[in-house]
């Protein structure tokens, strides 16, 4: 069967091509494509700063929704129809993360989208193992905003966020965002760091406390509102040298700080404030099932994703989609839709 791909072939562009979708293998199943979420990784890709990694003939896509086209051998528990996502990682089961349990931070992970085709397709083969099943009655295009959740879901778990304490999420991004509203669903007091007045904006309709950078100290401002004592948890979702200076200006003593930005660079860190007040630092990387599984649940339950959806395109628009996306100060999260089904 021929269906139609975007192609990332390097230089900012994606091209459409047609492209064969062979029967799903034993131990895989074939999704119908409805929408595919653009996140910053994919910009990444978009600006040539991983074409080492994804060559310039890739359909990357990760960020998805679906529903079941068909089944390969041996697999069970899915039937076509099922609305379903893809927890898009593919382990070895092998290395000692895998035998420690943790699949997600395999040391030979294969990220599907990045290390092999990814969502741009009307249809796609993945492992079995990576589909999880939707309420029959979710949103499609809503249920495109799982993976960005579940990625929130597993920083807030990381960060043993409890009821009553107050969080400080620097960086009011698409994660920064999912982020603060996970952390406000499990009971937390969030303060949001941002410098972009439409996310502040957008803040403040949430119930967060937004602090602007360029017109005060955040951590000064912090202290303030919590009486002197600071933040009990920071995520660090900016990825810049402001942002880790925040971080520990701005923790509780015995805070817990959790890195949910990748740092290309090596940042400097102020490891007296970590002495001095006993401050604790866990990483977060993607997410595991249980996370999906939740993310899931907290979207059932009246989570309102959705609503940092800002943009959608077609397929044969991914390549204005990109282009529009790129440095659009307004935007928040944009899908790029590829099935009919809502």
């Amino acid at each position: 069967m021929t269906i139609q791909a975007a192609f990332y072939t390097g230089h900012k562009t994606f091209t459409l091509e047609p492209k064969e979708a062979p029967a799903p293998a034993a131990g895989e199943v074939q999704i119908d494509v409805a929408y595919v979420g653009i996140c910053g990784t994919d910009m990444h890709v978009f600006h040539g700063n991983m074409d080492a990694r994804v060559g310039n003939h890739r359909v990357i896509g990760h960020e998805m929704s679906g529903t079941v086209a068909a089944l390969g051998e041996g697999v069970e528990g899915f039937a076509p129809g099922d609305r379903v996502v893809v927890r898009p990682l593919a382990h070895c089961g092998e290395c000692p993360a895998c035998q420690a349990g943790y699949q997600h931070i395999c040391h030979r992970l294969k990220f599907l989208g990045l290390d092999t085709d990814g969502a741009l397709q009307e249809k796609w083969n993945v492992p079995a193992y990576t589909v999880h099943k939707l309420p029959a009655d979710m949103s499609l295009e809503t249920a495109a905003m799982i993976e960005p959740l579940a990625v929130a879901v597993h920083d807030v778990k990381r960060a043993r966020l409890q009821a009553g304490e107050t969080a400080l999420v620097i960086g009011g991004g698409p994660i920064g965002m999912l982020i603060a509203m996970v952390a406000q669903a499990e009971g937390a007091k969030v303060i949001l760091s941002e410098i972009n007045a439409n996310r502040l904006n957008m803040a403040a309709e949430m119930g967060f406390t937004g602090l602007n950078p360029r017109e005060g100290n955040v951590a000064e401002q912090v202290m303030e509102i919590t009486g002197t004592k600071g933040a009990d948890v920071v995520f660090e979702v900016s990825g810049t040298q402001p942002g880790v200076d925040l971080m520990t200006a701005a923790a509780a003593t015995r805070g817990r700080i959790c890195m949910v930005a990748i740092h290309a660079k090596p940042a400097q860190v102020d490891l007296f404030r970590f002495f001095w007040r006993e401050l604790e630092m866990v990483g977060a990387r993607v997410y595991e099932a249980a996370d999906y599984d939740r993310a899931i649940e907290m979207i059932a339950e009246g989570l309102d994703v959705a609503r940092l959806i800002t943009d959608r395109h077609p397929l044969a628009s991914v390549q204005q989609a990109f282009e529009a996306l790129d440095g659009n100060a307004t935007a928040m999260k944009t899908l790029i839709r590829i099935g009919e089904t809502a």
